[in-house]
């Protein structure tokens, strides 16, 4: 009788280990009305379903992103998506109303999609096109990844056994994808470097195809050059990985 007691509590622990990391999606769309000459958002993202720590964990990280991107003024208190759609409609509202020969209707473009999930990692990527006057908008992308079996949001450092180690090699990959001699200065083709020496961009993500390092544009270049991304197969990252993936 015991052994079965055991077998079934057993068996009760391990579907309880796979249920956590286990998820579900739903499409959310955030939209103002449509109408002419008018400012306009939409915000497509995937929502996590269910009342797991790793659904909330998700859903607050896309949330959070997303008002700090609608945030224009950075005084804005939004709590919550809708609230940030329409404090980014009241900001211009507000400008125009100051200055009515500069009242080109603004835009903001946000789209979430799932780059890459197995049973340890979920990546998703916000591309966001931002219009609040002047002669062009922004474009950028940003990655959030998760460790499912912890719930939990990883940050850089998070992810390498050694942050150093990989900025290496990483700057070696980059050089010779950007045609930058090995023993000359960073800057040295007209990259912009704060510090005259490399270093990591803020975003970088899991994708199918490897890690992806994706440089803003103005991060390391001007605004002609455009984002600037590095992907590094699997099969050359895994051993600076913390969650290392098949190639």
């Amino acid at each position: 009788m015991k052994s079965k007691l055991t077998c079934l509590l057993i068996c009760f622990l391990i579907l309880a280990c796979n249920n956590n990391n286990s998820l579900s999606f739903e499409p959310l769309t955030i939209a103002t009305d449509s109408c002419e000459n008018c400012t306009s958002v939409r915000i497509e993202i995937p929502e996590a379903t269910g009342k797991t720590k790793l659904s909330k964990t998700i859903n607050s990280a896309l949330e959070g992103e997303i008002i700090a991107l609608l945030n224009f003024d950075e005084e804005s208190d939004a709590q919550n998506l809708e609230e940030a759609k329409e404090a980014f409609v009241y900001d211009y509202k507000e400008l125009s109303g100051k200055f009515p020969e500069e009242s080109m209707p603004w835009e903001a473009t946000i789209e979430g999609t799932i780059t890459f999930e197995n049973k340890d990692i979920i990546t998703i990527k916000l591309e966001s096109y931002i219009y609040t006057g002047g002669a062009h908008g922004y474009g950028t992308n940003r990655f959030l990844n998760f460790d499912k079996l912890n719930g939990v949001e990883l940050y850089q450092e998070d992810l390498f056994n050694n942050l150093d180690e990989f900025k290496t090699y990483a700057e070696t990959l980059f050089r010779k994808q950007e045609n930058i001699p090995a023993d000359g200065p960073i800057n040295n083709t007209g990259f912009m470097f704060e510090t005259e020496s490399f270093y990591l961009p803020d975003n970088l993500g899991y994708t199918e195809n490897g890690l992806s390092l994706f440089y803003e544009p103005y991060e390391i270049a001007s605004f002609a050059d455009g984002p600037i991304t590095l992907t590094i197969p699997y099969v050359e990252v895994n051993s600076f990985l913390k969650y290392p993936q098949q190639p």
